[in-house]
């Protein structure tokens, strides 16, 4: 992640614009988006101020395995998603409502999981791609179960042991 390119990308400026506005120099700004030199965060404070942007910065820990796995057959949902809505969004909406009345316990996640999917296409699919740790927490409830045929949990389970084994 280089925080400077995000900040330039956001605001949808090249090196030289971006420079310019923020008040320094494009070299300066090649060189942060490099990595050959690094901001200082009141630096980069500074320039998002200049585009009426503020940053945050938060720390979580490190995604696992079992997080990283969940996201890729997550990454795979969200692409039937998008293509069929409706019939994606009824089939987790059918799920929630059986796992309701059989996990007692889990009513919490499931009523949260049941308000996220009442959200447009867009707003459900950056939930359930986002790497917070709530929404880390979500995914290991997620009631998209039958969404994904066996064949392309196998693709997916293939690809994600090649990237990740060792």
């Amino acid at each position: 992640m280089n925080i400077i390119r995000m900040l330039r990308q956001k605001v949808g400026l090249n090196q030289t614009e971006f420079a310019s506005q923020s008040g320094t120099s494009q070299s300066t700004i090649a060189e942060y988006e490099s990595g050959a030199k690094s901001p200082t965060m009141r630096t980069v404070k500074r320039i998002a101020a200049k585009f009426n942007l503020e940053v945050e910065v938060n720390s979580q820990p490190r995604m696992t395995r079992e997080d990283r796995r969940s996201l890729a057959y997550h990454s795979a949902i969200a692409t039937h998603l998008k293509e069929n809505p409706v019939a994606v969004v009824a089939q987790a909406q059918a799920n929630l409502n059986r796992w309701i009345k059989v996990r007692p316990a889990a009513r919490v996640l499931m009523s949260r999981w049941s308000l996220w999917l009442q959200l447009p296409v867009q707003d459900l699919t950056k939930l359930m791609l986002n790497q917070s740790t709530d929404c880390r927490d979500m995914r290991q409830v997620s009631p998209f179960a039958g969404v994904l045929s066996a064949a392309e949990r196998a693709a997916i389970l293939r690809q994600f042991q090649q990237v990740y084994a060792a």
